[in-house]
């Protein structure tokens, strides 16, 4: 599948309205910001937001020479807050270039299990963060085991400096 930010909104909605994920009586929203960084202001910590950071699994399409590949390490950041009764959520996903092409950093497209695994870790984090629940079993990443070598030079994340990579 393609990157895909509606399925992604629904999926959120789905989990937070009717799975009970987020059942505390406020109002959720996710959103798309696709140059936002992992780095809190002082003053955006004042204001409560957070960060969550999560890899896994995705598949990519390059538009140009319409190579696909699979991707064990798809980074997303989250950024999350909640003010009075409305709960707001920030997503970006990283890309990765076309190993053929290298020309530009294309979006991840995900499973709707994959989708709802990155959520359902994401509202654990909300729970234990705005609403002071322990935070119990997380869900587990999906993947830990890489078959290829991580190529650096084709991943967004990388370059942003926050790419999970670096955390084995």
């Amino acid at each position: 599948p393609d990157w895909n930010p509606s399925l992604w909104s629904e999926t959120f909605e789905d989990l937070v309205d009717d799975g009970g994920e987020l059942d505390y009586g406020d109002s959720w929203t996710l959103n798309f910001n696709y140059s936002q960084t992992e780095q809190v202001s002082k003053e955006e910590r004042k204001k409560g937001w957070k960060v969550c950071t999560h890899y896994t699994i995705g598949n990519f399409r390059c538009a140009n020479c319409r190579r696909t590949w699979p991707s064990g390490r798809v980074n997303v950041l989250f950024r999350y807050r909640l003010r009075g009764r409305r709960g707001n959520v920030i997503m970006r996903p990283f890309g990765q270039a076309c190993r053929r092409c290298h020309d530009v950093f294309l979006l991840p497209g995900f499973s709707k299990e994959i989708m709802k695994a990155a959520l359902r870790k994401l509202c654990s984090k909300i729970r234990k963060n705005c609403y002071n629940e322990d935070e119990g079993d997380t869900p587990r990443d999906m993947v830990k085991k890489w078959t290829k070598p991580h190529e650096t030079d084709l991943c967004e994340a990388c370059e942003a400096g926050i790419c999970t990579q670096r955390d084995d």
